[in-house]
Formats: C-alpha cells, sequence, structure tokens
C-alpha cells in the first residue's frame, strides 16, 4: 500500500525542511538550508504518494543529512 502524502510531508519536516511561499494550487514547496534544491509536493494530504515522489523525497531527505 503506498504512503500518503501527508506521511512525506512529515518525513520532511523531520529532517529538517520547511515550506516556503509559493506553489499553485494543492502544490507546496519545500527547502532546506543544506540544499540549493526546492521539494515540489503535487497533491493534498489524504492522496496516495506516487512511487516516483517517494523515491524524490528520500533522496532529499539523504542529500541534506550530509
Amino acid at each position: 500500500m503506498p504512503r500518503k502524502i501527508r506521511e512525506l510531508v512529515r518525513d520532511l519536516r523531520n529532517a529538517g525542511w520547511y515550506q516556503v511561499p509559493g506553489g499553485k494550487g494543492d502544490h507546496r514547496n519545500f527547502k532546506h538550508d543544506k540544499s540549493r534544491h526546492f521539494v515540489i509536493i503535487p497533491d493534498a494530504d489524504n492522496k496516495d504518494a506516487k512511487p516516483y515522489l517517494e523515491k524524490q523525497i528520500r533522496k532529499a531527505i539523504d542529500e541534506s543529512s550530509r
């Protein structure tokens, strides 16, 4: 069973990512002080996360923890 978007957002916030202004519709942008990239979360919290999004979040957390 795929994880929910809210679980991915919780993982990002626990890793030190924070939401920045911007994004259209349900899209939200997250930034980390150690990363020069943004992570864009495209859906509402109660939707299932796509596999590519889970992989992107895992990679972003790994890179920011170095």
